[in-house]
């Protein structure tokens, strides 16, 4: 059950976290704004890595009648995770990471770089099929996202930057994992400032206690454009983890010839799904959580340099069947530069193949709330599958 609830002028607000105290007051007053919108059901539920977002907060999960706000699914439509078991052991990997990192950032273009041409050429069969149908419906976009087609179709299957990553992790009994955490590139941003926009100028929110959290109607032209122009990105976003996970499997082949894949876990943490909850069916937003019906698989990661987990929801209804979609973030990235060194970087990531220079600060491990006590605050909403430690990270 939700360890506390905020006092709203609207809807409940039930939040994972010990105390109010815990959570900064620039997210609750967020919340408060979130539970005052007409279209808000029931009440909203608050993950247990909660903090400040722009018009919603992060880690919040909002269930809407007839509605969608843009901002309570983020600007990295369809961010999220993905994460293969491997027959590999730690007793089978080299003394030192570095020649796989390299490879890994030689074969897979990370921050602002795309792929020199589309990926058509390459990946399985069904990958190359999915590929080819979604950027032929890439015209159907609204326009004023200004991107090209081929641009579009090179950064497909290319990491991003910020707080994404790919990593080589092992579990509790030394088996090795891949992982990475991605999202819709420039075209899901772009996408998602348009219909943000375009929400602001309509009649119906001209009221509201923030700006940004103004809403689409169902029934409108303008829900109907969002809603394309969404699951285009949503469906681009998970195509593009399917793809980089296939290279990553290509790249660990050629090191370890033996090595075998089971089949990937694969969620979204910034989406919209049309769902049942309490009898009737509603639009709910995940902004920073993930899905956690009972049984389904689901990736809760952490900073580099700490753990990561696979887990299994438990269904629980107060969440709207949701989790956490991480450690979630304790200082921002500005503040975090100001606090921590290059020497407070080396230290914290100890152990971990990785870049080790200014460009990461603000990733530092210390920049984000402690795993271990998110994971405890939602021990209701999921169960643990596996524990992974990170040896290898690529940031984007």
């Amino acid at each position: 059950m939700p360890c506390c609830e905020l006092k709203t002028n609207g809807i409940p607000v039930k939040l994972w976290v010990p105390n109010l105290g815990d959570v900064e007051s620039v997210a609750l007053d967020q919340l408060r704004n979130i539970a005052r919108l007409p279209w808000a059901v029931h009440h909203v539920a608050v993950m247990p890595d909660v903090h400040f977002g722009k018009g919603a907060t992060v880690g919040s999960v909002v269930a809407m009648r007839g509605a969608v706000s843009p901002a309570a699914v983020g600007v990295d439509i369809g961010c999220g995770m993905g994460a293969v078991k491997t027959n590999l052991n730690a007793r089978d990997l080299p003394m030192s990471l570095r020649e796989i990192r390299l490879a890994i950032e030689a074969d897979i273009p990370v921050g602002m770089t795309a792929n020199e041409r589309p990926i058509f050429s390459e990946g399985s069969a069904e990958t190359r099929k999915q590929s080819l149908l979604l950027l032929d419906r890439f015209g159907d976009l609204d326009p004023r996202h200004g991107a090209k087609r081929d641009r579009v179709a090179c950064q497909l299957g290319t990491l991003g930057g910020g707080n994404h990553f790919i990593e080589l992790c092992l579990d509790t009994d030394e088996n090795v994992w891949l992982m990475l955490h991605s999202g819709s590139r420039n075209i899901g941003k772009v996408l998602a400032e348009i219909h943000i926009t375009t929400a602001k100028t309509l009649a119906h929110n001209e009221h509201l206690p923030d700006p940004d959290l103004a809403v689409f109607l169902s029934g409108t032209p303008e829900m109907a454009a969002y809603r394309h122009d969404l699951f285009w990105a949503q469906t681009y976003a998970m195509l593009n983890r399917t793809v980089m996970l296939e290279r990553y499997q290509n790249i660990m082949r050629r090191f370890f010839p033996h090595v075998q894949f089971e089949m990937a876990v694969l969620c979204h943490h910034n989406y919209v799904s049309e769902e049942m909850h309490f009898g009737e069916e509603l639009v709910v937003t995940r902004k920073g959580a993930i899905r956690a019906g009972l049984g389904e698989l689901g990736i809760i990661p952490s900073s580099m340099g700490t753990k990561s987990y696979i887990v299994r929801g438990l269904g629980n209804p107060e969440s709207y069947c949701s989790a956490s979609h991480g450690a979630g973030r304790r200082l921002s990235r500005g503040a975090a530069k100001r606090q921590f060194t290059l020497q407070d970087l080396v230290r914290q990531t100890e152990g971990v193949e990785c870049r080790k220079d200014v460009s990461v600060i603000d990733e530092i491990p210390g920049a984000y709330k402690k795993i271990d006590e998110v994971m405890a605050n939602q021990a209701d909403l999921v169960e643990i599958v596996a524990e992974l430690k990170q040896v290898l990270c690529v940031k984007g």
